[in-house]
């Protein structure tokens, strides 16, 4: 919770007239044009619990790199405020955060005005008593305040508004998995604490001009538990259904075009990887939504959609809170039981389309004689419906069997690994003997190739290869990670090499893949003749191979490598994967 020094400080911020505290945005007072810094956030927690305080408590839960508080708000109409009251009082919790981008800073505004009005009983009566709502209006803290005009130059106010990423240059909003930011790291602390059953993540989308204001998206829908996405429809037909009421006109699908820049081109529909909200929340047997108010709406038209939204997610949940909650412990308690079954790692859409009618406006699309290449001109005075394709069709795409009884770490890793971990309130235990020939499975890389370019701060890497029965000795120390736990869809995404967001996807173990001991030539030289003469066979298969494989013959250094592999200086370690896998718990 808060520290005492700083909650003496935010109420001693507010003054102690008579009056009540003013909860009135600086965004609200300009007309929703402009936006507030992160005093006014720092303020206003304090104020609404100064207002509120049956209903709000304001609290820190964690600090940025550059050392400013990371705040939010949890608000119950009777003063639940602990994760632990809230399990005693079996109420679900609504996580919503704002500022993740923080040039996308509408979740900011629109909260702090949905939650006055809610407070006040203008809105959604009753709400606040079925729920616990966390708010965090700003996630991106340092983000914001690099605050400055024209930060989102493809979008359409506040005045002046924060950066993408954060002061460490991480975009948070590919950091659920790897949780390298700070500002994740206390996320994921809050989240583990209060094991919200909805996670809303309020953005401002990119892209091309339209007519269309927002896009609701929610997992499950698509992918993980196949019970619990009718919950996930659920909850996104209700808000969709709750803010076109209001005059929006929603979709479901990211608004981008499947080819940049041109709208005949239609749109695709998709599932994020788990390094995006949407994608790592379903694996923890949990909804996400993610609402994206389109960029080139005006200010106060997206703080209003965003408002909108707000509420609207928390009516759906306290209408619905109880049996989404128990169909999400339906769900942790068939994740526990996966073990040996087929699971879901990614998902692709297919090519089957169906023809929409897109509301749009009039375009032109003309060869740049600055660019050089076809660009797209919008006339936002000609409304026009556009008929093109959307590919909607979402499928599994690569399976693997979860393994019998779970995976295991080895001791030189078990420090890394374990941090990852516990950061996802992962359930683990280290073995406190040694074991021989342990009978584990192993994956050994047939090919490895790591990623040109650095990608949020990590050299990633993608492997090809099989688990195979392969005994290994393991040492007092090493990690053993049940599959048998309900976020066990979490663990193969983190520990199966083919997850997008595995942790050798992200490179934690690309020492593994690299080669460090060597032959120098010469030495190869004279242990291939060696080889030769000993083993007509292996002569024979050399030979074989420089007759009929043209790059190998070329290749002087393959060919030396040919016979350094079949020495007893190889290094059996290379490109094996330094975790392992279990049929029974170690």
């Amino acid at each position: 919770m808060i520290r005492s020094a700083l909650l003496a400080a935010l109420l001693a911020a507010i003054p102690l007239a008579h009056a009540a505290p003013d909860l009135v945005t600086v965004s609200e007072r300009s007309g929703f044009t402009a936006t507030g810094r992160y005093d006014e956030v720092i303020a206003l927690c304090g104020a609404f619990q100064q207002a509120y305080p049956k209903q709000v408590k304001c609290f820190q839960f964690g600090t940025t790199p550059e050392g400013r508080p990371m705040l939010a708000l949890a608000v119950n109409a009777n003063g639940v405020f602990t994760p632990e009251a809230a399990r005693k009082h079996r109420l679900p919790v609504t996580l919503i955060q704002g500022g993740i981008h923080a040039g996308e800073i509408d979740g900011k505004d629109a909260g702090f005005l949905a939650l006055r009005e809610m407070l006040e009983k203008k809105l959604a009566p009753g709400a606040l008593d079925k729920q616990v709502l966390l708010f965090v209006p700003v996630f991106n803290v340092d983000g914001h305040e690099r605050f400055a005009k024209w930060n989102r130059p493809n979008q359409r106010g506040p005045v002046e508004m924060g950066w993408r990423t954060t002061a460490q240059n991480f975009n948070l909003n590919r950091d659920y998995v790897k949780a390298d930011a700070p500002e994740m790291q206390a996320m994921l602390t809050l989240v583990n604490a209060w094991d919200p059953l909805t996670y809303v993540d309020l953005h401002v989308t990119d892209g091309a001009m339209f007519q269309h204001d927002v896009s609701i998206q929610v997992e499950p829908v698509y992918s993980g538990d196949l019970e619990f996405r009718k919950a996930g429809l659920a909850l996104r037909s209700g808000v969709i259904a709750d803010i076109t009421k209001e005059g929006s006109s929603p979709q479901s699908y990211y608004m981008s075009f499947k080819e940049t820049d041109d709208p005949a081109s239609g749109f695709v529909d998709s599932v994020s990887e788990p390094r995006f909200s949407t994608g790592y929340f379903q694996l923890r047997n949990r909804m996400a939504m993610l609402v994206e108010t389109h960029s080139w709406k005006d200010y106060p038209t997206r703080v209003r959609v965003t408002h909108n939204s707000f509420v609207s997610v928390l009516q759906q949940v306290a209408a619905h809170g109880q049996a989404w909650m128990q169909a999400a412990a339906e769900a942790d308690a068939r994740a526990t039981r996966l073990a040996g079954q087929s699971v879901a790692l990614t998902y692709r859409t297919t090519d089957r389309t169906t023809m929409v009618d897109f509301q749009g406006y009039a375009y032109t699309r003309t060869m740049s004689d600055v660019s050089g290449m076809l660009m797209t001109h919008y006339d936002e005075t000609k409304p026009q419906v556009w008929h093109v394709p959307l590919r909607d069709e979402v499928v599994e795409d690569v399976r693997v069997d979860a393994p019998r009884a779970g995976y295991v770490v080895p001791a030189a890793y078990a420090q890394i690994v374990a941090a990852k971990l516990t950061q996802h309130a992962i359930t683990f235990r280290r073995l406190d003997k040694a074991i021989d020939a342990a009978p584990v499975q192993t994956f050994r890389a047939d090919k490895a190739a790591f990623a040109a370019t650095s990608f949020e701060s990590h050299q990633r890497l993608t492997v090809s290869g099989s688990w195979k029965q392969e005994p290994r000795n393991l040492v007092r120390g090493a990690l053993f990670v049940p599959i048998a736990q309900p976020k066990a869809r979490l663990v193969m995404a983190m520990f199966e090499p083919q997850g997008p967001d595995s942790l050798l996807a992200w490179g934690i173990f690309n020492n593994a893949f690299e080669r460090k001991e060597y032959m120098e030539e010469y030495v190869a030289e004279d242990v291939a003749r060696e080889q030769m003469a000993k083993d007509p066979a292996l002569a024979a298969e050399f030979h074989r191979l420089v007759e009929t494989d043209a790059a190998f013959a070329k290749n002087p250094h393959a060919r030396l490598e040919f016979f350094a592999r079949r020495h007893a200086s190889w290094d059996e370690r290379l490109n094996l994967y330094p975790v392992m896998r279990a049929d029974t718990a170690l």
